[in-house]
């Protein structure tokens, strides 16, 4: 009995059915955990949530920020942008239900016997962990409510850009989503920078990877994240593992088996 925790997929259904056979993936006994972007850029995005939500019990998904676009324009919130891949589930005679199903997948999961937890692209560094799964159901109580249209007509902007406990209304609940699902580089004080994308060699001395700000309030958790496909899954810190190894960009495919942090690879061909 394993569970494998896996990189984004992006709609690379074809590459997610390799890695499992090399993984030899058993779902009579294995738990499958997903870090999210499960959609959009690749060309399988509906057989891959399909597949996912047909995993039942033996998956634990957090959403990512392509996730969350796909459910803004479910709800006509979005318009979409040009390189979106998602008609085909927008269009597909189960999309209602397949909506529901990824409307009840949380921005975060801790499992306290494995003693990991996952995020699609990291925390705020003032968070420890108690606070990280308060503030995602917090997000989950919104989705799965009546306020779910009004939160995704407020969800797109990038301030504001620190978390204070203080936050409120729609301006708290865009931070916290933020952090959950597009943050990358922060400054020393924890506030994101989310222009910023590419290689930790490129950017601003001002600037560090949420990961590695001083003093950071969840460096005791094991944080399993995607997202930021340029780390090439490397960190170099303790306690963090980034997974998102580039699959729909054309490099690999990623399972990190986490009983023993061995890794599992497949090339991706889009």
């Amino acid at each position: 009995m394993s569970t494998y925790a896996i990189g984004d997929i992006q709609g690379c259904f074809s590459a997610l059915q390799d890695l499992l056979k090399h993984i030899q993936f058993d779902q009579s006994k294995d738990t499958l955990w997903f870090v999210g972007d499960l959609v959009n850029r690749g060309p399988q995005s509906l057989e891959t949530v399909r597949f996912i939500k047909n995993l039942g019990a033996k998956h634990r998904t957090v959403l990512g920020n392509h996730d969350l676009h796909l459910l803004a324009m479910a709800h006509n919130a979005h318009k979409g942008w040009p390189n979106d891949r998602l008609n085909e589930i927008l269009q597909a005679p189960d999309k209602n239900e397949l909506v529901e199903w990824l409307l009840q997948q949380p921005l975060f999961y801790y499992d306290s016997e494995l003693n990991y937890c996952m995020a699609h692209a990291g925390l705020a560094p003032a968070w420890n962990l108690a606070k990280a799964e308060a503030l995602s159901k917090e997000i989950s109580g919104i989705l799965q409510s009546n306020a779910a249209q009004d939160f995704f007509n407020h969800m797109y902007g990038n301030t504001p850009d620190q978390w204070h406990d203080d936050l409120q209304g729609w301006d708290r609940l865009r931070c916290i989503t933020n952090y959950f699902t597009r943050v990358r580089f922060c400054r020393a004080d924890g506030s994101q920078d989310l222009q910023l994308k590419g290689t930790l060699d490129l950017h601003p001395k001002t600037l560090m990877p949420w990961y590695e700000v001083p003093n950071r309030q969840n460096a005791n958790l094991n944080i399993i994240f995607g997202h930021w496909a340029a780390l090439g899954g490397i960190t170099h810190t303790p306690r963090t593992f980034a997974l998102d190894t580039g699959c729909v960009w054309g490099f690999s495919l990623t399972a990190m088996r986490l009983e023993d942090q061995k890794r599992f690879q497949v090339s991706c061909g889009i």
